[in-house]
């Protein structure tokens, strides 16, 4: 596990509310956030404000409130541009409406938890908070990333009283730039994704119909895939069948390949992921090298350990790092096709071996460790605060 400043012992903060802010839909893809955020929920009441609503036309700024996980409230800002221009900017308004919330529920002395740079106005105010970044992506890399992110970044950066980050590189990214700067890649709930080589698993008949070998990825299917290198490697094999399942974002579903042995099953709930993952043979991540893939750590390499799937990756850092003595690591097409070639090929002792090896990995990784991790680093700096204790 990459290496981070141990916690310090402290004692048990009250159990204060956490208004977090978060730039994903908390339906689209169950990951990092709606991990931790539904664990620490256990102790502190979260108020989740997502991504903001700019309605078309003249619309009166308000949250629109849902309750969700036990202790999860979600909370969508709607108004208008104008409202937004009014206020000085859209998560100034945010900021607003956030303030109006905690006015009347009486949320007593909150934390912050950001998971975007673009809600630092959200801290206007709130001097004496304790503010958390998870730094879970490099949003600055991704396609069509706002010009003030950077700015945003640095300034959240001086005032967070902590910074976490979902994978070493990220980690590295930020170390000099805060004094209390710490790793937490992402984890995985070992018990969900066991469920792929128990015999009550279904694999659902999207996939059952396909003919074997199935090589298959789940995740979103945007920029940091390559798209080329899936259209060749489906070229190379055309016996094998390529999945691909998941929801598509920025990239136009046109512009993927076709071809009769590549299969595209949409998006898929989290409950469901195991059913798939039975079906497959071979794990892959064909993720692209580039400025949007450089600082990633992707979850999906930890499920797919937890099925025990043989997996082949590209070389993303934050893979071949920690995990190439596990995953076959392919850097060409044809490369790629030969890794695979090779799981499936993988002798009784070689699977040994690797289940042995995933297995000490997974122990590492459990959601529950890190959020209790988090949380009692978060409870030591919430005490430390100005009038706190």
């Amino acid at each position: 596990m990459p290496t981070r400043k141990s916690a310090p012992a402290a004692p048990v903060a009250p159990a204060y509310p956490l208004i977090v802010v978060l730039h994903l839909g908390w339906d689209w893809v169950w990951q990092r956030p709606q991990h931790l955020l539904t664990r620490l929920a256990r102790r502190h009441p979260v108020l989740c404000v997502m991504d903001p609503w700019i309605h078309p036309v003249d619309h009166p700024p308000l949250l629109n409130i849902e309750p969700r996980e036990a202790g999860v409230t979600l909370a969508w800002p709607v108004f208008s541009q104008e409202h937004a221009d009014a206020a000085g900017g859209v998560y100034q308004l945010v900021g607003k409406l956030i303030d109006a919330r905690i006015k009347k529920e009486k949320l007593a002395d909150p934390a912050y938890w950001l998971y975007t740079p673009l809600a630092e106005p959200v801290l206007a105010g709130h001097e004496d908070a304790l503010v958390v970044f998870d730094a879970m992506d490099e949003l600055s890399a991704f396609r069509f990333a706002p010009p003030e992110l950077k700015s945003r970044e640095e300034a959240l950066m001086r005032r967070a009283d902590l910074v976490f980050t979902g994978g070493q590189s990220l980690y590295e990214a930020r170390l000099g730039r805060n004094p209390h700067v710490y790793c937490f890649p992402s984890g995985v709930e070992q018990a969900h994704f066991a469920q792929a080589f128990d015999p009550a698993t279904v694999v659902p008949s999207a996939l059952a119909d396909l003919p074997h070998p199935r090589i298959g990825y789940y995740g979103v299917i945007d920029e940091r895939l390559d798209i080329d290198l899936l259209r060749q490697v489906a070229a190379l094999r055309p016996a094998y069948q390529w999945v691909m399942v998941g929801p598509t974002a920025k990239v136009d579903p046109a512009d993927l390949p076709q071809a009769a042995n590549i299969h595209y099953l949409g998006k898929q709930e989290y409950a469901d992921l195991p059913s798939f993952l039975k079906g497959l043979d071979v794990c892959m991540m064909p993720f692209a090298l580039n400025e949007s893939t450089r600082f990633i750590s992707p979850t999906k390499t930890l499920e797919y350990m937890a099925a025990h799937k043989p997996t082949v990756s590209t070389p993303i850092r934050d893979v071949v790092g920690p995990y190439s003595h596990i995953v076959r690591i392919a850097d060409t097409p044809a490369a790629f096709v030969a890794a695979v070639d090779a799981m499936l090929a993988e002798s009784a002792a070689e699977r040994s071996a690797r289940h042995a090896a995933e297995t000490a990995v997974l122990a590492q990784y459990e959601w529950d460790t890190i959020a209790a991790q988090m949380l009692e680093l978060m409870d030591a700096a919430y005490l430390a605060r100005p009038q706190r204790g």
